[in-house]
């Protein structure tokens, strides 16, 4: 067993003081002043400037240390994040001083792509270069967007969903990514982001004889200029519209839990665009904490098998646009 377990994630605020600075944050080196990371955390700010996204990690890893007690395994399970507080570098240095030498990270990032999985590695570089702390090994394990514990419940959640909204259009959603990156994420892996998605939906959709669903987009941002992932979910509901389609059940499948890009993105625009369409509309649960999943995330944990990946693995390199902004 290592030393302990690390859960990567992304951070987000915990009050309305926090926003900006997070978005500084997330957004280093790009240069966009305050006033405008001011508009752009107004979705925080309809929310009391509050993330749900660190009372949910919380939430992952108290269910997490139950199933791993469970199996007799007492590793500690801890949060680092990248953008806020419990910022990783301090963690990791905390972990260290306690004596951890030997440390098994997963990122609550399911897919592969730039910034789903090797940004992670990159922070954990960089955070190992500025602790100066040669004899840590850190290891983190692979994306788990195909692993039977992710499927299960999100096949639980959309045959939920569809029962309570019978005859309703079935739409996956994710978050969108530049084309370029989605291209990247395939240079090594078989599959590009986007077709991880399209392989997840289709065998959730075949296990419940669906034979008509999409995939669509939420949550771009940066340039317009910079072709993303599309259609966009509300674009894609006026579609939908025109053709007939009367209700629809969007599958988060893209996001393991109920932050900012569902409750903003899915349960405010994606549902008030509906609305106006005059358009039935249900969001399907994300994995969560349902037990298949916290099951499969401690079996990868106790059992990370290869985690090695290339030099090139999901590399955007200079042809590719910068990571997106908010995620």
């Amino acid at each position: 067993m290592p030393d302990a377990y690390l859960v990567l994630s992304y951070g987000g605020p915990n009050k309305p003081e926090d926003v900006v600075p997070f978005l500084r944050n997330a957004t280093a080196g790009k240069g966009i002043p305050d006033e405008r990371l001011e508009q752009v955390g107004e979705h925080y700010f309809m929310f009391g400037g509050k993330s749900p996204i660190n009372e949910l990690n919380n939430q992952l890893v108290d269910y997490l240390r139950d199933e791993l007690a469970r199996r007799g395994d007492n590793t500690p399970v801890v949060i680092g994040n990248r953008n806020w507080e419990p910022y990783g570098n301090d963690v990791i240095r905390e972990l260290y001083a306690d004596g951890a030498r030997d440390i098994t990270a997963i990122a609550t990032s399911a897919y592969e792509s730039y910034s789903s999985c090797r940004q992670y590695r990159e922070d954990i570089a960089r955070w190992l270069g500025e602790l100066d702390v040669p004899d840590l090994e850190i290891r983190k394990t692979k994306p788990f967007w195909n692993t039977e514990g992710f499927f299960e419940a999100n096949l639980d959640a959309v045959k939920k969903a569809m029962g309570q909204l019978e005859g309703a259009r079935l739409v996956f959603v994710t978050h969108s990514i530049p084309t370029a990156m989605n291209t990247a994420s395939g240079a090594r892996h078989e599959l590009t982001y986007e077709q991880q998605h399209l392989a997840l939906a289709e065998r959730i959709a075949t296990e419940l004889g669906i034979e008509e669903w999409d995939l669509a987009f939420c949550s771009r941002s940066g340039s317009p200029r910079t072709p993303w992932l599309e259609p966009d979910i509300c674009d894609h509901l006026e579609d939908l519209h025109e053709t007939g389609v009367e209700s629809v059940v969007l599958a988060p499948i893209g996001f393991i839990s109920d932050h900012m890009e569902v409750l903003y993105d899915l349960d405010t625009e994606a549902k008030a665009k509906a609305e106006e369409l005059g358009m039935g509309f249900l969001r399907a649960a994300t994995a969560g904490v349902h037990p298949a999943f916290i099951s499969q995330l401690a079996d990868i944990l106790q059992n990370p098998g290869d985690t090695s990946c290339s030099v090139k693995c999901c590399w955007a390199g200079p042809e590719a646009p910068g990571i997106p902004a908010i995620v």
